[in-house]
């Protein structure tokens, strides 16, 4: 990949299909608010909210991929959430925050990790 933005850019597309291909249906993406940013809104087979982190790299030798969802970047995720639902009228319904991570190898092939409920606010 030519530069950080555009293997993010790659891992987005790439976990949108990932997630479409589980059932899951497209709301929104890079939803960003003053509070914080979600990578992907999406509504899964129950009719539950998810809020998507997606994190791609080209390797893990130091930090495992889910490691860098902080406490700090969960509260911002948890804070941008809740001004998607209360924005678009959404009440009453389940939600839940997910983690993608993607790991993109030297020879083009890649492993997709969907950790589900990957936190609870």
């Amino acid at each position: 990949m030519a530069s950080r933005d555009a293997l993010g850019k790659w891992g987005e597309k790439q976990a949108l299909k990932y997630l479409k291909a589980a059932g899951l249906h497209f709301l929104a993406k890079n939803f960003s608010c003053s509070t914080g940013e979600i990578d992907l809104i999406m509504v899964d087979t129950s009719s539950a909210i998810v809020f998507v982190e997606v994190k791609t790299r080209t390797s893990e030798e130091f930090t495992p991929t889910e490691a860098v969802i902080t406490a700090g970047k969960q509260r911002k995720m948890y804070n941008a959430a809740r001004y998607f639902l209360a924005t678009h009228n959404i009440r009453s319904r389940p939600y839940r925050f997910d983690c993608l991570t993607i790991i993109l190898k030297p020879d083009g092939k890649k492993n997709i990790n969907h950790f589900k409920n990957a936190f609870v606010m």
